[in-house]
């Protein structure tokens, strides 16, 4: 469907600004094939490396081809907008305007698609702030109010998310110096061998109560078994429907972890919140991280007080949200509450390279102060 969606955009494209354009037909033509490999990035990656995840070429051509990939998406939407408002002056005045005012108007939105792309790329591939976020959790200890907890999503290291930038993410998540790190799914998009430079510095991730991870659906991809062993190597520990407990005998915090819906696509185990809560003090607060905003109902009834997610990118466009929310039970971005639990949904560190833009909803590191709450409350 996603290919079929693609074509119907560079034919309306080709019909409604490609061919009206004063040019001659030699540089019509080459325009519109120039749109259509960008229309057709992802089947174009997808025949020359074999997979639309994790093309592996240099990273000036990556960040090329998500220029243009983006930079057609925008296009498509701004020549949509603009035959719109045609339409409407059109109804208004009675009259068509002049085809030198229409083509001045079809040249302005191109060059438009082609700078906000830019500074959407940009945005996108920047290493990401530290976005901080107070959480009040019912029943949790005295000992531990002002625990801080630092969430990682979706970091997708890749060739357009290289070593340098995983880098400096984690330079800035070690700063924090927090009390634990976990990373919430889609670390990584490619094979063990591709990434094996680009995943090092996340073994110099540090935190007072080690650094958790789950997979997404990303990494049943490449293989989960396989980077989930090798995040233990860097000094992880992986969650695989399975709990830890941290904390002392002054005051404990149930952490979590279930693995993603794609598991048993790849001969994984399912989700199994049951499983992963098995055994965990009954009267310490629990924190689920579950790479989809998703299972919300189960979550409740097991006695989840927070639940930590990503894989929505944030919807990456801002307004775009109610489009990714269909897909995602609702949740998009931010803070979330629903019947005594908290439910946050990171926008993410990074993104998958195959749409790189960022316009509005920024990437982030999540830093999370949990807090006790008053007795009386």
């Amino acid at each position: 469907m996603f290919h079929i969606y693609a074509t119907v955009a560079f034919l309306y494209v080709a019909l409604r600004f490609i061919y009206p354009l004063p040019l001659a037909t030699g540089w019509r033509l080459l325009i519109g094939l120039v749109l259509l490999a960008a229309s057709k990035y992802h089947l174009l990656i997808l025949a020359f490396t074999g997979t639309m995840y994790s093309p592996e070429v240099p990273y000036w051509v990556a960040y090329s081809a998500g220029w243009a990939c983006t930079g057609f998406a925008l296009l498509f939407a701004f020549v949509l907008v603009l035959d719109l408002g045609i339409l409407l002056t059109r109804l208004v005045r009675r009259r068509a305007s002049s085809r030198s005012a229409l083509a001045k108007w079809r040249y302005g939105v191109a060059a438009l698609a082609v700078v906000v792309s830019g500074f959407g790329v940009a945005q996108a591939t920047r290493v990401p702030d530290v976005r901080q976020v107070d959480i009040q959790i019912p029943g949790l200890a005295p000992a531990l109010d002002g625990f801080r907890l630092v969430q990682l999503s979706d970091l997708h290291i890749s060739v357009l998310f290289p070593e340098p930038w995983v880098d400096e993410v984690v330079t800035r998540t070690n700063a924090l110096a927090p009390d634990l790190v976990v990373i919430t799914g889609d670390l990584i998009d490619g094979t063990l061998q591709a990434r094996a430079t680009d995943v090092r510095p996340l073994a110099k991730l540090r935190a007072r109560d080690g650094v958790i991870a789950i997979p997404g659906n990303h990494e049943y991809y490449f293989g989960n078994e396989g980077w989930m062993a090798k995040f233990r190597e860097a000094g992880m520990h992986s969650l695989i429907n399975q709990h830890e407990v941290v904390g002392d005998t002054r005051g404990q915090l149930v952490i979590a972890g279930i693995t993603d819906k794609v598991a048993t696509r790849y001969g994984g185990s399912a989700p199994d919140l049951d499983l992963a809560l098995r055994g965990a003090p009954a009267d310490a607060p629990i924190v689920l991280l579950n790479h989809r905003p998703a299972g919300i109902d189960q979550a409740i009834a097991a006695g989840v007080d927070l639940q930590l997610s990503g894989h929505t990118h944030g919807g990456m466009i801002r307004g775009f949200d109610q489009v990714v929310s269909k897909a995602n039970e609702g949740f998009v971005s931010g803070l979330y509450r629903r019947a005594g639990l908290q439910l946050y949904v990171s926008n993410g560190s990074g993104l998958w390279n195959g749409f790189p833009i960022r316009l509005g909803v920024p990437s982030e590191i999540t830093e999370f102060t949990l807090r006790a709450v008053p007795s009386g409350r």
